[in-house]
């Protein structure tokens, strides 16, 4: 269990609490590219660790990240002219572009030097992978930016989206980060997706560090099959990256590894990152495998709430739960895979928390040994920036090379000579 306190610095995301300036001192998603279609389209309110911004793709094509609100009387920047590079507040004009620079002060005199010295709070932006990345730390300390393999793969062979998570963004990692429930929380008689894990609901695990966080393995007794392992990838500070080779494998063959981002939109809420990403260069990701993917997992368009990421079944009407399908077909009585794990992580506070989960009164088992792991690094990532060092897996170099897999190992094999080819980045 942890204490009060560190469950505090844990979860706690604004600026100057601990968490907040560790995730400061990497990028983050901040929003999809599609969320910004075409140059001068309209802006898109961002909140991200606590903070309230506006996003915006100027004439040029890139991306200005800045303040909600306008720095002269703190108008709302979201109705914003976004014309010719810049962003321009409708209460008085104001003019901004996207390093946040005043570049039109219509207010006042002509020969007024005023506007020299006027900015908005601006983030830097780099756009890839279909996201675009936001740095929200020191900018004297600003580090590359991300190269995880996925991110390097074409878009043929790539698929992201987002959906919206009402809970503190720890307990939706933990639910990630934890490969035992998906034994129970995802059993069903109509998916095969989970029928390996179902054949061994306590898997052995063992945890590795690395210089971005850690590789974790999990071993499941799969009978005369041998054992299931899946090695997983825990980068800091909130990707875990799975796996999925022997998914489907019979109708799509596709050869994959995916994964999740869980960004905290502040103490209460997350953005989810979901990426998909074939790892062969022959096989790019068919159209009809990703609808698969998201209709599996609760994540189709049909499944939002118009114009939002919301998913319609969610806390608000018990992810509309089905308890004659619980007896009849799935563990759970609740569709998706995705929402199946927002029903628990969603629902782990308490009237006096809120949506954050109460974790003095836990009792931890050996399946556990991924989310220990975690919250102590995260704990000692938090001490690391408190002293003034840079914390691990900040830099690109020490997560390039970083890589999931499954597959199933023949009796009395090495898993590590059997998997050691298709732990090599391919992209």
């Amino acid at each position: 269990m942890l204490s009060r306190e560190d469950n505090i610095r844990l979860t706690r995301v604004s600026r100057g609490t601990p968490m907040g300036e560790l995730m400061r001192r990497y990028w983050q998603p901040a929003l999809l590219s599609g969320e910004l279609p075409e140059p001068d389209c309209a802006p898109v309110r961002v909140r991200l660790l606590g903070e309230d911004l506006i996003a915006f793709r100027d004439t040029n094509g890139k991306v200005g990240l800045v303040d909600a609100y306008c720095p002269h009387r703190r108008a709302p920047m979201f109705y914003g002219r976004n014309e010719e590079c810049g962003l321009r507040c409708v209460y008085h004009g104001w003019k901004f572009d996207a390093e946040g620079n005043c570049v039109d002060l219509p207010t006042e005199p002509a020969s007024s030097k005023m506007k020299d010295h006027i900015k908005i709070a601006a983030y830097p932006t780099y756009e890839t992978a279909e996201i675009v990345w936001a740095y929200l730390g020191p900018k004297n300390d600003i580090p590359a930016p991300p190269d995880y393999e996925w991110m390097r793969a074409p878009h043929t062979h790539l698929h992201v989206n987002k959906s919206y998570e009402q809970c503190n963004w720890l307990q939706a990692l933990e639910g990630g980060l934890d490969t035992a429930h998906s034994s129970y929380l995802h059993r069903s008689k109509t998916w095969a997706g989970t029928e390996l894990r179902q054949r061994d609901g306590a898997p052995r695990l063992d945890v590795e560090r690395t210089d971005c966080g850690y590789t974790y393995i999990s071993q499941r007794n799969a009978g005369e099959d041998g054992t299931y392992v899946r090695v997983y990838q825990f980068v800091l500070p909130h990707q875990q990256m799975r796996g999925g080779v022997t998914k489907n494998k019979e109708r799509w063959d596709v050869p994959k590894f995916d994964g999740h981002l869980w960004v905290p939109i502040d103490d209460v809420q997350t953005n989810v990152y979901n990426w998909a990403c074939s790892i062969d260069h022959n096989h790019p990701m068919p159209r009809d495998y990703i609808d698969h993917l998201n209709t599996v997992s609760g994540r189709g368009p049909s499944d939002f709430i118009p114009g939002t990421f919301i998913p319609k079944r969610n806390l608000s009407n018990d992810y509309m739960i089905d308890r004659e399908m619980q007896k009849t077909t799935n563990f759970t009585g609740i569709l998706g895979i995705s929402t199946q794990d927002f029903a628990l992580q969603e629902s782990m506070g308490s009237r006096d928390d809120g949506p954050i989960c109460d974790r003095t009164g836990e009792h931890l088992g050996s399946t556990d040994k991924a989310i220990i792991a975690m919250r102590n690094m995260l704990l000692e990532a938090t001490r690391d920036v408190e002293a003034g060092k840079r914390p691990r897996g900040v830099e690109p170099q020490t997560h390039r090379a970083v890589r999931a897999f499954d597959t199933l190992v023949p009796p009395n094999t090495d898993w590590r000579t059997e998997m050691e080819y298709d732990l090599r980045p391919k992209w």
